[in-house]
């Protein structure tokens, strides 16, 4: 207002202020006066709008001033762009900073080595990144059975891009950086914490352990060499650290889903299809529209920019919350459409023949720095990946040659318990079941059971022995002879022996909670049951080490 003020006085002081002419030249006069005034309003009129006028003396006027109306003062609904996304968690907050801190530094570090290590790293960061958005479909989603179908399709893509990782290593045996790939291939399975539903921190422990298998040597190698190497490895270490820190801190117990949340895979639909809804709010200054876009960091040795997109709207957003660079990374197949196939022909795993050439050498010669690794002791061997992450099979009863196989069994089968007829020379092989009870017809070789849980068996005879390997909750019940029960790993066992058997010899190994029940002096008398010991004291006696049991009295 004070602006159209000084407008006003200025039209008024050349108008009527100045003297008058004669009457003779009025209209000439008249005009002569407007266009000084014209001129001089287009003078102001691009100072007033020029953002800049603070630097030249003029005040500005604060932005608190210009606040646009509201939705609801125009009598409509706000549009899609000026409507704020729901923040998200802080869980994906501190997990975007993982990703943008040590992962980011492991790619720089890695694109510094090229060549193939470069490419594996970029897999590590889609695997990131599709952890990240299984982690956002928790919060939303409720929790599905850790055995069905559902939780393995949410696990999907998490699944697939870890496969991409460990694929090139598988593709490429022959690269000098095979040491590299290694590291790399064993250490991405730290990603699977997610399945440990009771201590996921000792995961990423373990797995750290795993990565240092065959991290370690590259070290050794390239100490005195090149030290890029050496500390490419040690920024691949950092993020277990970083990570273990991370589960610590939010997921300590396990990971947690949404009580109230909708399906799971109804939430994967929605992250997937809605990038804006797996994004951190965007600010919006007070005059209404989007902020311009901060520049995008500079990388050494970084690719140009994506291209623009066919509408014109950039997808770049605020380097903090990395949502164009997962929309990137998302695309599917189309990211590794540009990658090498390597023709089956030229698979060392598919062709024995190439591993005898001279592109992979059989027993190449151990070098200094690796006998000085060997003296120091071997490093854990990499970690089997969890039951829960595996796909569940069918259960599986068939005879080969000589030998019962007897797998993944959940449950006794529809018509009752599971019945074996079996000769003097079959061997039966039992493994992967839960919660079944399996009945030996006659008399067979021998029965061997591993990994098995809650599994009962009753036999007639054997000639040779029973052979159970990590399988808690284990019973058995002997109707007639059986001269040896070997147990190793067994927590919780019941062994039921009949008079027939009462010479079996059984044979334990890192084994507890296991009891023999004894037929009674009658038919009509119940089991006894004796408990194994489980205790041992060992003594030295003149230079002999005697072993005997702890007893306690009272």
């Amino acid at each position: 207002m004070a602006s159209m003020n000084n407008l006003t006085t200025l039209i008024k002081r050349y108008a009527f202020c100045s003297p008058a002419p004669p009457r003779i030249n009025l209209p000439l006069t008249v005009l002569i006066r407007l266009e000084a005034a014209t001129s001089r309003l287009e003078d102001m009129v691009p100072t007033m709008s020029d953002p800049t006028a603070a630097s030249n003396g003029m005040a500005s006027l604060p932005e608190s001033g210009l606040t646009a109306p509201s939705a609801d003062a125009r009598g409509g609904a706000a549009s899609p762009s000026q409507q704020t996304a729901a923040p998200l968690p802080p869980a994906i907050d501190d997990f975007d900073a993982l990703i943008n801190g040590d992962v980011k530094t492991f790619v720089n570090m890695s694109e510094e080595i090229g060549g193939l290590v470069a490419e594996q790293s970029a897999a590590v960061l889609r695997a990131f990144a599709a952890e990240r958005k299984f982690l956002i479909v928790t919060t939303r989603a409720k929790k599905p059975d850790i055995q069905s179908p559902v939780y393995m399709e949410v696990l999907k893509d998490l699944q697939a891009t870890m496969g991409v990782v460990n694929d090139i290593r598988e593709a490429n045996r022959a690269s000098p950086l095979f040491k590299h790939l290694s590291t790399v291939s064993e250490g991405i399975n730290v990603l699977i914490w997610v399945a440990n539903e009771s201590k996921p921190a000792d995961t990423v422990t373990e797995m750290l352990s795993s990565a240092q298998f065959w991290g370690n040597r590259v070290i050794q190698e390239y100490r005195e060499k090149d030290q890029t190497h050496v500390q490419w490895v040690q920024t691949f270490y950092r993020i277990f650290k970083s990570l273990a820190a991370y589960v610590r801190q939010h997921y300590m117990t396990g990971l947690t889903w949404n009580p109230n949340g909708i399906d799971p895979l109804q939430a994967t639909e929605e992250v997937n299809a809605g990038p804006s809804s797996a994004r951190s709010p965007t600010p919006q200054s007070s005059t209404g529209g989007p902020p311009p876009p901060p520049p995008l960091p500079k990388f050494d040795n970084a690719p140009p920019p994506p291209p623009m997109p066919p509408n014109g709207v950039s997808t770049s957003k605020n380097p903090a919350d990395m949502g164009a660079v997962f929309d990137e990374i998302s695309r599917g197949e189309s990211v590794t459409s540009k990658l090498r196939k390597v023709d089956p022909s030229s698979q060392t795993h598919k062709n024995p023949s190439l591993r005898a050439g001279s592109a992979v050498p059989s027993a190449p010669a151990r070098s200094d720095s690796q006998n000085s690794l060997s003296s120091r002791g071997k490093s854990p061997l990499p970690g089997k990946k969890p039951e829960s992450m595996r796909t569940k099979k069918p259960p599986k009863k068939e005879f080969e040659s000589n030998k019962w196989l007897i797998e993944n069994y959940d449950g006794n089968p529809p018509e009752g318990m599971l019945e074996i007829r079996a000769s003097i020379s079959h061997s039966i092989l039992i493994s992967r079941c839960t919660k079944t009870t399996i009945r030996v017809v006659g008399k067979a070789n021998a029965i061997s059971l591993d990994n098995c849980t809650q599994v009962s068996l009753v036999i007639d005879s054997l000639v040779s022995s029973v052979d159970v390997i990590k399988s808690p909750k284990f019973e058995m019940q002997v109707l007639g002879t059986l001269p040896t029960i070997m147990l190793d790993q067994v927590d919780g066992a019941a062994l039921y022996l009949g008079r027939e058997s009462l010479g079996t010899e059984v044979f334990t190994s890192k084994c507890t909670g296991v009891n023999i029940n004894l037929p009674g002096q009658s038919e009509d008398d119940d089991y006894v049951e004796r408990a194994l010991p489980e205790q041992i004291k060992s003594v030295v006696r003149e230079g002999v080490v005697v072993s005997e049991i702890v007893e306690h009295a009272g």
